[in-house]
């Protein structure tokens, strides 16, 4: 889901929080050495999402927000700020030679590898690891017999 997060909306951030969880606190994010990424080049999206980015050619920033059940994507486009909504359920995290993509909900986004995408090594080994944890803790592997 993605919304229009620009200004601030009761409805939205109560729709936020119920999907991925209210934000960490200044103290938990503080343990977790942050619970954001630095912003990040987007290479490509999906061809649902290009409404969602700058018309013009022009450079495109996202960054990521980690919550305790899934993360928001925080997209640029101009002055608007849209937020795509992803729960752990539904988020898959590709890395390949040049960057890494995040795909959900039949959507996905390509990161470009540069040295701001390699300052945020780090929050993507956090976001995993909360993802691991989040799939341990909620879902059963089915037997294969």
């Amino acid at each position: 889901m993605i919304l229009n997060t620009t200004y601030t909306n009761k409805k939205h951030e109560a729709l936020i929080n119920d999907l991925v969880g209210k934000p960490y606190s200044f103290w938990q994010s503080i343990m977790m050495k942050g619970t954001g990424s630095k912003r990040m080049i987007i290479d490509e999206v999906s061809p649902n999402m290009n409404n969602y980015l700058n018309s013009v050619p022009d450079v495109n920033y996202a960054n990521l927000e980690m919550r305790p059940v899934g993360i928001l994507v925080r997209i640029n486009k101009g002055l608007n700020t849209y937020t795509w909504v992803i729960p752990y359920y539904k988020l898959a995290i590709n890395k390949s030679s040049n960057g890494s993509s995040i795909h959900a909900e039949g959507k996905f986004i390509n990161f470009r590898a540069n040295s701001n995408f390699r300052e945020n090594k780090g929050f993507f080994d956090k976001l995993l690891n909360e993802k691991v944890k989040y799939e341990a803790e909620y879902h059963t592997l089915p037997s294969f017999q």
